[in-house]
């Protein structure tokens, strides 16, 4: 379906975009840049090529809105087959070593094993940095990777649709909740290996990354067309505090001027009188601090009066 191009002045705002297997996270940003017009354009959270599902982008001046936003946890849903690993630990990679199946019961409380902070050692195939370089740089180029373990959180780990073979576990789709830095593709590998197999992801898709949805992303496809509905900047900042600002706090908040802080939390959405129905509300992005005065809201991005 041929849908009509962005007609939308703005050029600050949230874009959701489904990212399709094949295409890297870069390719995302550089179709958005194209359909926008917009070279500020950053995204939270990359996911690999042979990975699909919820890429979150923020447009112009919300891009400095990325440290800020709240995208987690991370909903992931896998296709995890077992016998077999590879280098890359998804089916595109070599298979570099052999195991039995496991049984179902032993995959269960692997899995269980590995919900709350665990120890991951990362993939080679990874953005990671090693001395300077990519890690994947490093294994394409043949060289030994050696990649430390970090500390990585998991919420929750469902495994259904269990397809067996002579009672063993041939495949599954495993459901990930988790923090930010978690590789699916290693869990996989850590689970099978606690439960005495070996496995790999055969796909990978990301559901949601906080309070962002898939179902409300536009495709690749769409977007390459020009189709690219921007979301009002303050949508990025769901689950902050939201503050309304009097007519003399904007003039100071867009001069760089403190202004009285009156809802609770560290950051705080600061918006115009009308904030309940208006698109077009952020002003700016305040830090609390205190001060003689009590405590303000210094402001860290400012967007201005209106979008």
């Amino acid at each position: 379906m041929h849908l009509p191009k962005t007609t939308s002045t703005s050029v600050d705002g949230l874009l959701l975009v489904d990212k399709p297997a094949g295409v890297s996270s870069h390719d995302v940003v550089m179709a958005a840049r194209r359909a926008l017009g917009e070279k500020r354009i950053g995204h939270g959270g990359t996911l690999d090529p042979f990975a699909t599902g919820l890429l979150v982008l923020l447009v112009g001046r919300a891009t400095r809105l990325l440290q800020y936003i709240h995208d987690e946890p991370k909903v992931y849903e896998a296709v995890v087959k077992f016998g077999t690993e590879t280098d890359t630990e998804d089916l595109h990679g070599a298979v570099t070593r052999e195991a039995p199946r496991p049984d179902s019961q032993a995959l269960d409380a692997a899995a269980e094993s590995h919900i709350g902070t665990i120890s991951q050692v990362p993939p080679d195939y990874s953005a990671k940095r090693v001395d300077g370089k990519r890690a994947y740089e490093l294994a394409r180029a043949g060289k030994d990777v050696v990649l430390e373990p970090v500390l990585v959180t998991v919420h929750e780990i469902v495994l259904s649709e269990r397809e067996l073979i002579d009672g063993r576990m041939s495949s599954c789709r495993m459901r990930v909740a988790c923090a930010g830095g978690t590789y699916v593709r290693s869990l996989a590998r850590d689970i099978a290996r606690a439960a005495g197999s070996a496995a790999h992801l055969t796909a990978l898709r990301r559901h949601r990354a906080g309070q962002f949805e898939l179902g409300r992303a536009v495709t690749l496809e769409q977007l390459r067309e020009g189709h690219a509905p921007l979301a009002p900047a303050i949508d990025a900042l769901v689950g902050h505090p939201v503050q309304t600002l009097s007519e003399d706090e904007v003039a100071k908040i867009v001069r760089g001027i403190d202004v009285e802080a009156r809802v609770p939390g560290s950051h705080a959405a600061l918006v115009n009188p009308d904030a309940e129905t208006s698109f077009t509300t952020l002003v700016a992005f305040g830090e609390r601090r205190p001060s003689e005065r009590g405590d303000r809201w210094q402001p860290r991005v400012v967007f201005g009066a209106t979008e």
